[in-house]
């Protein structure tokens, strides 16, 4: 068991080594700034996806922004001050298309974490952060094959994409993971 543990692990470590050099960081330093511009931030994405969007929610009100996840009861309208962040492997997710559609009409700006630059979402989006990986939605899917299943590779790399834009929001916000622990929920 031990053995095929350390060789399945090795594969998805690989995987997302690959993945992660080719990521398309060109909009990242853009996404650095619009977030520090202070507007409030929306978080959309659904499945496996949304719940990495999730997280990268959770942190980035720990860095003192103001976060709303799409769809929760307590979400307030969005205007065009805003921003809108969704992760979409496909690109192609009906609902976040809806969503995305809304947003573009009230002039929000958006922001596509995507394997697919030229999806739905992607002609909808003002800036697009591709990561590679393997969605079984795409027909024409990239050159990226995995070992695991469906998207995984996609929603660890875009993981690990997010937790590093923290880092850099970390570094230009001189906070450390101490005063961010001071927005840590205190109600569990």
């Amino acid at each position: 068991m031990k053995n095929k543990f350390n060789l399945h692990s090795f594969k998805i470590i690989n995987e997302i080594e690959k993945s992660l050099i080719e990521v398309d960081n060109t909009g990242l330093e853009e996404l650095v700034q619009q977030i520090l511009l202070g507007q409030r931030i929306f978080i959309a994405g659904l499945g496996r996806t949304g719940l990495i969007m999730r997280c990268f929610a959770m942190r980035l009100m720990h860095l003192g922004f103001n976060v709303n996840i799409v769809g929760d009861v307590t979400s307030p309208s969005l205007n065009e001050k805003d921003l809108l962040l969704i992760g979409s492997g496909s690109g192609e997710t009906s609902s976040l298309v809806s969503i995305s559609s809304i947003a573009k009409k009230i002039g929000a700006k958006i922001i596509l974490f995507t394997i697919n630059r030229s999806s739905s979402l992607g002609q909808l989006a003002s800036l697009k952060l591709c990561i590679p990986g393997v969605s079984p939605k795409l027909k024409n899917n990239n050159k990226h094959k995995s070992v695991q299943p469906m998207g995984s590779l996609f929603e660890q790399s875009l993981f690990l994409t997010l937790e590093t834009l923290i880092l850099i929001l970390m570094e230009k916000k001189k906070i450390n993971s101490e005063l961010m622990y001071n927005n840590h929920s205190n109600l569990e």
